[in-house]
C-alpha cells in the first residue's frame, strides 16, 4: 500500500489520481518521457524508514544534529572562507520577525521595511569599502566575484580574466565555472617568498587582452597585500579593470581596496553577524558611481526616490538592466539574492558602528599575532612561511615536525579543538602546511591549550 507522507504535498494516492486525471495522463512517468530511460532511476530509493509523526521525525533530526561538534562547543581555529564570528542577539532577533524571515520578493509599494533595511545595508557596505553602490547580496561571495569579473568583462569589451596571487581553491572552481564557457582564465601564482603578487611578473604577462586583474587582500594564505595601488597602476595602464575579493571584517583596520585603485570591490557577508550555516552568508559587488560600470550590475539596488506625495520612497535604481525586466535578453541571469542576510549585517553593521568595526579588527589582529608567537616557540613549527603581515589567518608549518597536518588534525580534535584547514593537498608545494584562523571569538587561554596539546601531539 502506498505510504501518505504528511510532509510530502499530494502524496495521497486519490489527490495524485485526480490530477492526473486533470491533465490527460495515465501515470507520473508519463510526465518524465523527454528525460532518457538510462538516465532515469530503476527501482526504489535506498532511504530510511519514513517518520510519519511529528514528535518521530523531530527524535530523528535531533539524532543527525547530534552527531555534529559545533564551533560554540570546543575550539576553533578553522577559517578559509567560513568564520567563527560572534553573532549579536540582536541580529538573530530582527532576521527572526516574520515580515522579513518570510518575505520573498515584494515591489516598493507593499514592501517598504524589506526595502528601506536593504537600502540601509547597502549604505553603510558602502560607506565601509568607501565606494558609491553597493548590491542587494548575491548568493555567496564566490558568486559576487564571479559576477564582478563578467561586469568587468562586459565594461572593458575583452575576455580573458587574471586570477593573481594565492586564491581560495573553492572559489577559484566557482569562479571557473561561472566564467565558462563566455570568458578565459590565466594565473599568476604568489610569489614563494612572500606570498603576495610580484608586480614585476604581473607586468611582464599582462596584455590587452586581458579585462581584470583579479586577487584577494587578503590572500587565501592570509597575506595582506601590501603593493594594491601598484597592481592597479599596472591593471590600468593595459586597459584591465582591478577586482579585489576583501574580507568586509577587516575593513576597520586595513584600507579598503577603492583607496589603491580597485574598480569594483567583492566578497561575502558571513563574516558580518552571520552564522556559519553550513556555507557562506552572502556576496557584495560594491563600486564607484560609474555609469559603464553600474549598468554592468545583473543585481538588484535600492535607492531612494521622491513620491508623488510629496515623500520619500525606496525602490529600484536601473530595474531594465536585470534579468526581471529583460529575461532571456538579459546579459546575466540575476542569480539567487541572500537578502535575509543582507538585512542581517545591516543590523550587525549598524550595532557595531565605526568604533565597533575598528576595535574587532584590532582584537583580531592583536589574538592573530599574539598566536603567532606562541605557535612559534614550538619547536619545529614555524609560523612566518612567507614573513608578511596577516589579519585573522596565517599558514603554520609542521615540515620540520615529522607529522603530517592529518594526523595533528585528528590529535587536536580529540581534545576539542578544531585545529587548521589542511592545505598540503591543495598547495602542494607548501608541503605539510595548515591554514590556521583566529578570530575574537578565540581567547589567550584558547591559543596557550592549543600551544600545549600541540607540544603533546609533537612530543
Amino acid at each position: 500500500m502506498k505510504k501518505v507522507y504528511p510532509y510530502i504535498p499530494n502524496s495521497a494516492p486519490e489527490a495524485q489520481k485526480e490530477m492526473l486525471e486533470y491533465i490527460g495522463v495515465q501515470s507520473i512517468d508519463d510526465l518524465l518521457v523527454d528525460i532518457p530511460k538510462e538516465l532515469r532511476i530503476r527501482g526504489g530509493l535506498k532511504l530510511p524508514r519514513p517518520c510519519l509523526s511529528e514528535a518521530e521525525l523531530r527524535r530523528h533530526m535531533d539524532g543527525i544534529i547530534d552527531k555534529n561538534i559545533p564551533a560554540g562547543r570546543s575550539i576553533s581555529f578553522l577559517g578559509a572562507g567560513c568564520y567563527n564570528h560572534q553573532v549579536p542577539a540582536v541580529v538573530d532577533e530582527v532576521v527572526s520577525s516574520a515580515e522579513f524571515l518570510t518575505a520573498y520578493a515584494g515591489e516598493p509599494y507593499e514592501d517598504h521595511g524589506r526595502f528601506q533595511a536593504l537600502f540601509e545595508y547597502q549604505s553603510m557596505m558602502a560607506e565601509l569599502l568607501d565606494v558609491d553602490v553597493c548590491n542587494v547580496p548575491t548568493y555567496d561571495g564566490a558568486q559576487a566575484a564571479a559576477t564582478s569579473l563578467r561586469m568587468a568583462s562586459r565594461v572593458s569589451g575583452r575576455n580573458v580574466i587574471l586570477l593573481a596571487g594565492a586564491i581560495d581553491p573553492d572559489r577559484r572552481a566557482v569562479i571557473e565555472t561561472y566564467l565558462d564557457p563566455v570568458l578565459s582564465v590565466e594565473y599568476l601564482g604568489y610569489d614563494e617568498k612572500t606570498g603576495l603578487v610580484n608586480p614585476a611578473e604581473l607586468k611582464e604577462i599582462l596584455n590587452d587582452k586581458v579585462a581584470a586583474v583579479y586577487v584577494e587582500n587578503p590572500s587565501f594564505l592570509g597575506s595582506i597585500e601590501e603593493r594594491g595601488a601598484s597592481i592597479a597602476q599596472i591593471a590600468h595602464d593595459e586597459g584591465a579593470l582591478f577586482v579585489v575579493y576583501v574580507d568586509p571584517s577587516s575593513l576597520g583596520v586595513l584600507t579598503p581596496p577603492s583607496r589603491y585603485g580597485a574598480d569594483i570591490s567583492c566578497g561575502d557577508i558571513q563574516s558580518l553577524g552571520i552564522h556559519m550555516n553550513y556555507g557562506t552568508g552572502g556576496g557584495f559587488i560594491a563600486t564607484k558611481d560609474d555609469p559603464r560600470i553600474v549598468e554592468e550590475y545583473p543585481s538588484r539596488l535600492f535607492s531612494l526616490a521622491p513620491t508623488s506625495g510629496g515623500e520619500w520612497g525606496f525602490g529600484d535604481v536601473l530595474w531594465e538592466r536585470t534579468s526581471f525586466a529583460n529575461r532571456e535578453t538579459a546579459k546575466e541571469f540575476v542569480g539567487t539574492h541572500s537578502a535575509l542576510w543582507g538585512i542581517g549585517a545591516g543590523v550587525y553593521l549598524a550595532t557595531m558602528g565605526p568604533r565597533g568595526m575598528e576595535d574587532l579588527g584590532r582584537g583580531i589582529m592583536q589574538r592573530s599575532l599574539y598566536a603567532k608567537k606562541r605557535l612559534s616557540e614550538i619547536p619545529g613549527v614555524s609560523t612566518d612561511r612567507f614573513g608578511s603581515v596577516s589579519f585573522k589567518e596565517f599558514v603554520v608549518d609542521f615540515n620540520h615536525t615529522g607529522k603530517c597536518v592529518k594526523d595533528i588534525n585528528e590529535y587536536l580534535l580529540g581534545k576539542g579543538i578544531f585545529g587548521g584547514k589542511d592545505i598540503s593537498s591543495d598547495f602542494k608545494e607548501l608541503g605539510q602546511c595548515a591554514l590556521f584562523c583566529v578570530t575574537e571569538m578565540i581567547s589567550a587561554e584558547d591559543i596557550d591549550f592549543l600551544v600545549e596539546t600541540l607540544r603533546d601531539c609533537l612530543g
